[in-house]
């Protein structure tokens, strides 16, 4: 049996007479790929936010590898092994590639101001080793040989990788990606829906992600959780989602619950031929 990587239990978030996430639990095992659907204004980024420690749930728990998190800084919570991305990217623009993801190796960097004032042996020896982690990052996510660009610079399908690679240099057990193939063609989808599994099956990262895309959710999902006004309405394998009257009516509706059979039927084809 996996083991449990992230358990929420009646997690529930606030904001003023507005429950944002109500009692929500959810396991995510190791190695799965899980994916949170839900409309706009679901809580899906409330409940990230929630699990990454930039809010403190008023009610309920959060629990990594069985040890209560709630509560705790989000630098803590990222030495723990919790990285994200975020719906809208937030690199620093003016960074290069290398430099954005050297800063997310920060959590784990050991010498401190002092080192780096006086340049001493340790700062030296770690800087040197952070660039090399840096340059296998890049190459891992595709990026091979645009270290010295200017973040904002870069195509957005390629700022989207970096930021997945600057979370990827803090070493995570847990990924939490936010609508990773946003703003994307259907060809950087495709791209990165592909990118995402390697990350799974290559690297042996858990992760959850909120997606907006049903091709990517039903292609790539483990399983899906899905929330409607905070509140978890279902939850299952993509096959057991498609055909859930309660989700179709909250969420998908006909025309996406057909665009979500069609695919499906696609891909039995092309695995028959």
């Amino acid at each position: 049996m996996s083991r449990i990587v992230l358990e929420t239990k009646q997690l529930s978030k606030i904001f003023g007479g507005l429950k944002a996430v109500d009692q929500v639990d959810l396991v995510v095992p190791e190695k799965a790929i899980a994916s949170i659907i839900g409309p706009n204004g679901a809580g899906k980024t409330t409940f990230f936010n929630c699990t990454s420690g930039f809010y403190i749930p008023e009610i309920g728990d959060v629990l990594f590898m069985g040890e209560s998190i709630k509560g705790l800084a989000t630098n803590v919570v990222a030495s723990l092994g919790i990285a994200r991305t975020y719906q809208n990217i937030r690199l620093f623009k003016q960074l290069t590639a290398i430099e954005n993801i050297i800063i997310g190796q920060h959590p784990h960097l050991k010498t401190n101001w002092f080192d780096a004032m006086l340049h001493t042996p340790r700062f030296v020896k770690e800087e040197r080793e952070s660039v090399k982690k840096a340059c296998e990052i890049l190459e891992f996510v595709g990026l091979s040989g645009l270290g010295d660009h200017a973040a904002m610079n870069l195509p957005y399908g390629a700022q989207r990788r970096l930021e997945i690679a600057r979370a990827l240099a803090n070493n995570p057990h847990l990924l939490l990606l936010d609508e990773p193939t946003a703003g994307m063609n259907p060809q950087e989808t495709t791209e990165m829906t592909q990118f995402i599994k390697s990350l799974r099956d290559s690297l042996g990262i858990t992760i959850l992600l909120i997606e907006h895309d049903m091709r990517v959710v039903m292609d790539i999902s483990d399983q899906i959780t899905v929330l409607d006004h905070g509140t978890k309405i279902a939850e299952g394998t993509a096959k057991e989602i498609q055909s859930n009257e309660m989700v179709i009516e909250a969420y998908l509706g006909s025309g996406a619950a057909k665009l979500s059979e069609k695919y499906q039927r696609e891909k039995q084809h092309d695995a028959g031929n």
